[in-house]
């Protein structure tokens, strides 16, 4: 059995020793879980339990949001998808509506493919 502050340990060790590159990925993948824990709670009825999850992937993207660096000219598109995919969010918290949920994991598994597929490159590049 695991013990869980040996795993909460772990996990801190993985993020505070990540690449900015993986950190970013990390940060796609946890809004994808909590997105999908959302639409498993909206299927179940689970009302407090998709607020949660939906706020949690809101807080995310607002951080991706928030660490964009606006010197270069790519980060004012990325600013209209994140505010974009937030705005989806609080639509899909307030309707519970899991087909908005789908819309918003397939262009957060769309962002974090794109993002590993670059960071691939940079280190073949580097």
């Amino acid at each position: 059995m695991i013990n869980a502050n040996g795993y909460q340990q772990y996990r801190y060790n993985s993020i505070m020793s990540a690449s900015p590159e993986r950190l970013m990925i990390m940060l796609f993948e946890g809004a994808i879980k909590f997105v999908r824990l959302a639409k498993k709670a909206v299927d179940e009825k689970d009302i407090e339990s998709a607020n949660y999850n939906i706020a949690r992937a809101e807080d995310i993207i607002a951080e991706l949001e928030a660490s964009l660096d606006m010197s270069y000219e790519v980060s004012e598109d990325l600013v209209k998808i994140y505010d974009f995919l937030y705005r989806q969010l609080i639509e899909a918290n307030i309707k519970k509506d899991v087909n908005i949920l789908d819309t918003v994991e397939s262009m957060l598994t769309d962002l974090k493919d794109t993002w590993s597929e670059a960071c691939i490159r940079l280190k073949k590049n580097a």
